[in-house]
């Protein structure tokens, strides 16, 4: 596709992460490869193999072996969909990236629309679908998802984002110069972009197989984010740390004057006990989340790449 805004051919990188999907890759690569070559655009296929339980990876390394533009990587283990798109971004060469889900549920021939709307001048658009195919649980994940980044990373009221979207090469450039070990790719996105914007494109139900995004994996994510992008947990336990050393002294206040006007007939010990066990309470709540800090600060420095190859087809980077 040539830009309108530079008058040169461009390049588009789609990287598409893949987990249990031996049964429908060859559908969704054929109609990706196929959308390209109809269109006569340079492009190149980052296929991400994180882990996957099956024979996805021996499917990945077929189609690699015969389409110079499909690179295939296999991750060591399943580090999840987050750190499997970081790692896709490290080797893209496009003018454009393109992120899709290996499931069909974002059809490749939708691109066109980001495309189109991307050469307006934005940074980054975002596919806004008509109806998500989505359980009930997962449209509630996506809400609350939805809040965090609008509180976190200042996501506009009215713009949508979803895992479908196309990025110039400076915001994935910018992206990949963060140092994390916990990525979250649109909160990324949202951090590292300025110009943004959706177009309605379709989504439709998956064609095989089940979504492995179950509730532990919508917490595991709402986590990630509260955790490793905000300091909302230590606002929250700085706050409650305060007021409760405030009620504690305002107690403190009315037992000593109490003592010394009335006079205590039996020792409160049951009182002690109850004050007790409630700081304790609190001090142990404070600690178990500044114990989460630090053991995310360490894994933070220790890591490295929130990610580690054990093979790679085709890459020339």
């Amino acid at each position: 596709m040539y830009s309108a805004i530079q008058g040169i051919l461009m390049k588009y990188s789609v990287v598409i992460p893949v987990y249990g999907s031996e049964n429908i890759l060859d559908n969704t690569i054929r109609r990706t490869v196929s959308f390209f070559e109809g269109q006569d655009w340079d492009y190149e296929l980052i296929m991400v193999n994180d882990g996957s339980p099956d024979n996805s990876w021996q499917k990945l390394c077929e189609h690699a072996t015969q389409n110079p533009n499909i690179i295939a990587i296999n991750l060591l283990k399943n580090y999840g969909q987050h750190n499997a798109l970081f790692c896709g971004f490290h080797h893209v060469s496009g003018d454009y990236v393109i992120t899709i889900d290996d499931d069909l549920q974002n059809p490749p021939e939708e691109i066109a629309r980001l495309a189109t709307k991307i050469e307006e001048g934005y940074d980054i658009v975002y596919g806004k679908f008509h109806q998500k195919q989505h359980t009930g649980y997962r449209r509630l994940g996506s809400k609350i998802v939805e809040q965090l980044n609008r509180r976190i990373f200042g996501q506009p009221p009215d713009l949508t984002v979803t895992n479908f979207r196309l990025m110039r090469r400076d915001v994935v450039d910018r992206m990949i110069q963060y140092q994390t070990s916990y990525p979250y790719i649109t909160g990324l996105s949202l951090m590292f972009s300025n110009r943004r914007a959706n177009v309605m494109v379709e989504h439709h139900t998956r064609q095989s197989g089940s979504s492995g995004y179950n509730w532990r994996k919508i917490l595991t994510l709402v986590t990630r984010i509260i955790f490793n992008y905000s300091s909302y947990p230590l606002r929250v336990v700085s706050t409650l740390g305060f007021i409760t050393a405030a009620v504690a002294f305002v107690m403190g206040i009315y037992f000593l004057l109490r003592a010394l006007v009335i006079g205590y007939e039996v020792p409160g010990w049951a009182t002690v006990v109850v004050l007790l066990a409630f700081f304790n309470g609190i001090n142990i709540v404070i600690i178990s989340m500044l114990a989460e800090y630090v053991m995310r600060l360490l894994k933070q420095v220790s890591m490295g790449k929130p990610y580690q190859i054990a093979e790679i087809v085709n890459y020339r980077g």
